[in-house]
């Protein structure tokens, strides 16, 4: 009790976990329909995309989120209009793209501010990389992202589970795709400051893996990839604070304690079945 009133008292604490809980939550509703359309890694390929834009915003002293979040956005809809395109599969259009962007990101980097701590916070992530303005437009973007989500909560789950069939009942699938990946890049950008651009995409594709190991249903899949994600990332955090540990790798390392102890459960579970 000690150590949480103690991290509490610091402002940069209550940031981290004030974003950081509403990022977990965006990423863990996000996650469970892009894995289920086998398009997870869209995260790692816009984190990419975030590390660019970040790095050219550092270089031109412009406010890096202002920056970022319109050209992963622009990124994301490129995506999936090349995703469109038969002749690029998806996994290929997100290694195009990512690749690109992380080269210009790194040679705008080598050419202007050189490895500054900024730029490792980019990459790692930092529970101190937030500043006011960054807290106030992360948790405007993320409550955004939430209530859009909430509302097209039956689209996404029809275009999720049979796209075909939706398109076939009137369902506007190119729409909601795009408002999945938009949604998907505003929640990356929010996330790459705290987490890091290597490590952002974790925050989409454990949630939903983990839950899919007891759950069966798309919504309590739903709700347990939000519980254990925002709990994996308060747990993360704190681990980071008392240990000195790094804050991305810290979430992360909680996110696959909690998948090794759901694919038991899952074992057990299958095996009392049978």
């Amino acid at each position: 009790m000690d150590t949480i009133i103690e991290m509490l008292s610091y402002p940069f604490m209550v940031r981290a976990f004030a974003v950081g809980s509403l990022v977990a939550l965006c990423s863990a509703l996000l996650g469970v329909s892009l894995v289920l359309k086998r398009y997870s890694m869209i995260g790692d390929g816009l984190s990419h995309v975030g590390f660019g834009a970040l790095a050219v915003a550092a270089s031109l002293n412009l406010a890096p989120l202002a920056v970022a979040i319109p050209v992963v956005i622009l990124a994301a809809v490129l995506l999936l209009r090349i995703r469109g395109n038969s002749r690029i599969k998806g996994d290929a259009a997100i290694a195009l793209i990512s690749t690109s962007s992380l080269a210009v990101g790194v040679m705008v980097i080598s050419m202007t501010t050189g490895m500054n701590t900024d730029v490792y916070n980019y990459m790692f992530g930092s529970i101190l990389a937030m500043s006011d303005e960054d807290v106030v437009l992360s948790v405007v973007m993320a409550v955004i992202v939430l209530a859009l989500f909430v509302f097209f909560y039956h689209k996404i789950f029809a275009i999720t589970f049979d796209e075909t069939f939706a398109r076939a009942t009137g369902v506007k699938a190119d729409l909601y795709n795009t408002l999945i990946a938009v949604l998907t890049a505003v929640t990356i950008v929010l996330g790459m400051r705290m987490m890091g651009a290597l490590l952002i995409s974790s925050l989409i594709i454990f949630p939903a893996l983990t839950s899919m190991r007891v759950c069966r249903t798309f919504k309590s899949v739903m709700i347990s990839s939000a519980v254990i994600s925002v709990v994996c990332l308060i747990a993360g955090i704190a681990v980071s604070y008392v240990w000195a540990t790094p804050a991305g790798a810290s979430v992360v390392m909680a996110n696959i304690a909690a998948l090794l102890v759901y694919s038991v459960i899952g074992m057990l579970k299958q095996k009392g079945a049978v």
